[in-house]
């Protein structure tokens, strides 16, 4: 099976996916070296993701995009009231990301993207599972073996989060990037329900 996991990050979602051929794509020359080191099977691509896509969703079987969240976190938003942070644009990649899988993706292609619980009233409703939002076009089933919020809030930079330690790297904000790591067991839910056996869709 062909996976497509984009903003790879250090591979989080990925984690715990076997008997699959990956190309994962991530911006970051350094970061991608990491997940290479955790996963030295697949075939990393530095470059950009949303562009990507764009020229590839028609080569893949299942393809994971978790485009940037901090222009929709709700982090944002109180940063910006709180006086931390200036207020940006959402960024819209988001959104055509979506539109382009939803309108163009292949139909045996199983696909989902990820973001935070935002800020805003969506603009094109997705499942709420935990405190991500995932667009897709398969019914992902309600997900309670997870990581508890108050762990999640206490990762460090030098923790050791889902099998993950890159303490001793030189990588920058090792707490975002430990942070943005999706729970690796919600990941591997993600991927089983998009195969089930009794596949449910968005159609039915």
């Amino acid at each position: 099976m062909k996976v497509l996991n984009l903003y790879a990050g250090i591979g989080g979602n990925r984690r715990l996916w076997e008997g699959v051929d990956v190309t994962a794509v991530e911006l970051s020359p350094e970061i991608a070296a990491i997940y290479q080191e955790y996963f030295p099977d697949d075939k990393v691509i530095v470059s950009d993701a949303h562009e990507f896509l764009l020229k590839h969703y028609k080569d893949f079987d299942f393809i994971w995009s978790s485009p940037p969240c901090p222009t929709h976190s709700d982090i944002r938003r109180c940063g910006v009231h709180a006086g931390r942070y200036p207020a940006e644009y959402p960024d819209m990649n988001l959104y055509q990301e979506i539109i382009l899988l939803k309108h163009f993706a292949p139909q045996a292609c199983k696909w989902v993207v990820e973001n935070v619980v935002g800020y805003y009233t969506p603009l094109i409703e997705p499942q709420v599972r935990h405190r991500h939002f995932f667009w897709s076009n398969f019914i992902i089933p309600e997900f309670k073996n997870r990581l508890d919020q108050r762990t999640h809030n206490d990762i460090v930079g030098s923790s050791s989060i889902y099998n993950f330690d890159i303490s001793d790297t030189d990588l920058d904000d090792k707490r975002k990037i430990l942070r943005n790591c999706v729970d690796p067991k919600l990941g591997l839910h993600v991927f089983e329900s998009a195969f089930r056996k009794v596949q449910l869709t968005l159609d039915q």
